[in-house]
């Protein structure tokens, strides 16, 4: 008998972000592996009709100011829920502040379950003492338990936190044939097109990439070069973006394009010559990963999770965390179209083989093992 696989997550749909996105996709290529898989999440379920998830999804929620994914008596809850579930091991997922991570670790403690773990943020100095005193003070389980981390750099901000703790790294998953490019590698030398894909939150910086683009224009424009870029998603940084282009008229050449469905972000990547991340807190990047699947070149930060997946002058390249560190690899990438099609056709011809969902998942599998069978990292 196969065992039951609780996932439990704070955010969960329909909240979107990269958590959210990959713990359900996540439970969904295990069900399709043909494992038994529920999840659990703190997220309120929306309005209207709610999609027909394949696997069953329990919602542990109170009615709070803008549906925030937080529950008072969580662990209350959740002693509850599981003793209906029977879970045989606990997938729990932490970003930088999971309340209801926390809560399922505490029962995962009094009640003996065996537990993997995946941190899927960069901890910053505060969350890092916030986990530090947790684990200090008993909040960590007492059963066993295995961490796993979504990139070397999160597992390394973990090993810095917690000592003892050996991260397992296994990456987060798509599906690589259908991002997958089949098309040939276009576009004009003169006019580069830039897309980047994104919560428009400040921690994911879409304002220091804008400033950046309006340096690399203004750079480009005297040697015949221009630039198109848009920015695909949603968030509280769109208003402070809308004035900023408008303030230095970058209408004609600069489109906030809102959200878009996967369907939408595919064709766009296919018209693109040049993907950016300009986050320098970036645990892992799901749309870089995507956007280097369709063989599109990506500009992203050293000591990033997506370090991990594109390597400098192979399948894109990684600038320092300066403030003119971004605009001047721009800068060199729009001036230098052998250097893009040299790094486009690499991302054609090799695929990220870790980061498909049958390695995702064996790997998650052998993790649970690990767990059921008593060890801890």
């Amino acid at each position: 008998m196969s065992p039951v696989i609780v996932h439990i997550s704070d955010c969960f749909p329909p909240r979107t972000g990269g958590i959210e996105s990959q713990v359900a996709a996540l439970a969904h290529a295990q069900h399709n592996r043909g494992q038994t898989v529920q999840v659990v999440t703190a997220t309120p379920a929306g309005p209207g009709l709610q999609p027909a998830w394949p696997y069953p999804v329990h919602r542990i929620t109170a009615r709070l100011p803008r549906q925030m994914p937080v529950h008072p008596r969580a662990g209350r809850e959740l002693d509850r829920l599981l003793d209906r579930l029977g879970p045989s091991v606990l997938h729990v997922h932490v970003g930088a502040i999971s309340p209801f991570a926390w809560a399922a670790l505490g029962t995962a403690r009094r009640r003996g379950i065996p537990t993997v773990v995946t941190v899927h943020s960069l901890w910053d100095r505060a969350v890092q003492g916030v986990y530090r005193a947790l684990y200090r003070f008993g909040c960590s389980p007492a059963v066993p338990l295995t961490v796993t981390a979504v990139s070397t750099r999160t597992a390394w901000l973990v090993r810095q936190t917690l000592p003892g703790t050996s991260p397992l790294v296994i990456p987060n998953g798509i599906d690589t044939d259908w991002w997958r490019a089949h098309g040939p590698v276009t576009g004009e030398d003169d006019v580069v097109r830039v897309s980047s894909v994104g919560r428009l939150v400040p921690r994911k910086e879409p304002m220091e990439l804008l400033a950046a683009l309006r340096a690399a224009h203004a750079r480009l424009r005297s040697r015949g070069t221009s630039l198109q870029a848009t920015f695909v998603g949603t968030g509280p940084s769109a208003k402070a973006m809308h004035t900023y282009i408008r303030r230095h008229h970058m209408e004609q050449w600069v489109r906030l394009a809102g959200h878009m469905d996967a369907s939408g972000v595919r064709r766009l990547l296919s018209e693109t010559d040049l993907f950016v991340n300009p986050s320098r807190r970036e645990a892992f990047g799901i749309a870089a990963l995507e956007a280097r699947t369709c063989a599109v070149p990506v500009l992203a930060r050293v000591h990033t999770g997506v370090a991990d997946f594109v390597r400098h002058g192979q399948e894109g390249s990684l600038c320092h965390h300066s403030a003119f560190a971004l605009a001047d690899e721009l800068v060199w990438l729009a001036r230098n179209a052998g250097a893009r099609r040299h790094l486009a056709e690499h991302n054609r011809h090799t695929a990220p083989v870790r980061c498909t969902w049958s390695a995702v998942t064996e790997a998650f599998t052998h993790a649970y093992e690990e767990s059921l069978g008593g060890g801890a990292r």
